[in-house]
């Protein structure tokens, strides 16, 4: 199982949202690359990263990209980035300064033919952010809801090529209350054959046991994003990792 320690990026610092409400942030770092820095000294081999202003406007924010780029360079992790992602040219814009894989999401919900090109371009450098609170799916940063529930919407990315998801329980993210298991569960049920990556409450070491358990009935469900429990010392990730690695489930 892969895990990411995520970095969120607002107006170049290092935060953290509440169940993506943008009235409740708090700043964690001024510095995001000494943050990705310190993931990397213990023992990350991926990051995740996010540019919260381009989540909720649909463009870029410069800060934010630049730290993107900083991180990249100084510290030569493999980065997944998602984020105001709504184009192909920003999809190759972010390839071209190094990002390892794009995630798409309000994208994929609103422009399916879109999707597609991109899933037969690009192929695995592509991830479907699926940001879903109470089986509905979110959009625009979590700020609106597409109407469409998350099996459907996954069965339906599936089908036209989508290579991996990113399954995030909004309604768990930044609360630290646990994985919602049985969601994750669902999801991964309805795209057997697709990579999903979980996001969203992990609090505690139990959590990625519990996500190890599940891998071993859903092999599929291959990664793990932590946020907040990082920055919050809910779990240590030097501790994550060993488990990840000795694990016997």
């Amino acid at each position: 199982m892969d895990i990411y320690p995520a970095i969120d990026l607002k107006g170049g610092k290092c935060v953290r949202l509440v169940q993506g409400r943008f009235d409740e942030i708090t700043t964690y770092s001024d510095d995001p690359v000494a943050m990705a820095l310190r993931w990397k000294e213990q023992g990350a081999r991926w990051l995740h990263l996010v540019d919260l202003d381009g989540a909720r406007t649909g463009c870029p924010d410069l800060l934010n990209r630049q730290a993107v780029r900083d991180i990249i360079s100084t510290t030569g992790l493999p980065v997944q980035f998602g984020g105001g992602i709504r184009d192909e040219s920003s999809v190759a814009e972010m390839l071209e300064i190094g990002v390892a894989r794009v995630v798409i999401g309000t994208a994929a919900a609103k422009d399916s033919a879109l999707a597609e090109m991109l899933f037969a371009k690009y192929r695995d450098h592509i991830a479907v952010g699926v940001d879903a609170k109470y089986g509905i799916v979110a959009i625009h940063g979590w700020q609106e809801q597409s109407g469409e529930r998350t099996e459907d919407f996954v069965r339906r990315m599936a089908d036209i090529g989508a290579a991996r998801f990113i399954y995030t329980d909004i309604a768990r993210d930044g609360m630290l209350q646990g994985v919602n298991i049985a969601s994750l569960a669902e999801v991964a049920a309805a795209v057997p054959v697709v990579a999903v990556t979980a996001s969203g409450g992990v609090a505690t070491l139990e959590d990625i046991a519990l996500l190890l358990k599940l891998e071993s009935s859903s092999p599929n469900v291959d990664g793990v994003i932590i946020g907040k429990a990082l920055y919050t010392c809910g779990v240590n990730l030097q501790e994550v990792l060993h488990l990840v690695e000795n694990s016997l489930v």
